[in-house]
């Protein structure tokens, strides 16, 4: 899509620090970081949600996002990540990226971005474990 910002990083028409790419994927820092050395991956491929992404790039962004995990640790010395992925909401550019983020305790990131909730009780956890149970069912690979 030529009017996406990541499409355009992807194909090379507009600059950004790439870190890694192949064919298929590229991984380049994040504009905004929430840590220096936030990166996102994206495939080339214009691809807007995770539920739209072929199956065959499901192992090779799986294991673009691990091998990014590592270099957190191996190349920026950090104690870990955070991966995220939002689709739709949040998504501030409508085209498939995982956030790959360098994590240190005491680095001042509290828990998710978001705010978290409680169920009212045991049944009502149940009852949403059923409902996605049941799509899970009948859902395909």
């Amino acid at each position: 899509m030529p009017e996406c910002l990541f499409c355009k990083i992807a194909a090379g028409s507009l600059a950004a620090e790439v870190v890694w790419a192949d064919k298929q994927l590229v991984a380049f820092l994040d504009a905004r970081p929430v840590f220096k050395g936030h990166t996102l991956l994206v495939p080339r491929e214009h691809v807007a949600t995770l539920p739209d992404l072929p199956a065959a790039l499901r192992e090779p962004f799986l294991a673009a996002g691990q091998r990014l995990a590592t270099a957190m640790v191996d190349g920026l010395g950090s104690q870990g990540s955070f991966m995220a992925v939002n689709n739709v909401v949040s998504q501030s550019v409508p085209h498939l990226h995982l956030h790959v983020v360098p994590r240190t305790r005491g680095d001042g990131l509290r828990g998710f971005f978001w705010p978290r909730t409680k169920y009212v009780d045991d049944a009502e956890r149940a009852e949403y474990a059923d409902r996605l149970r049941a799509t899970l069912a009948t859902a395909g690979p």
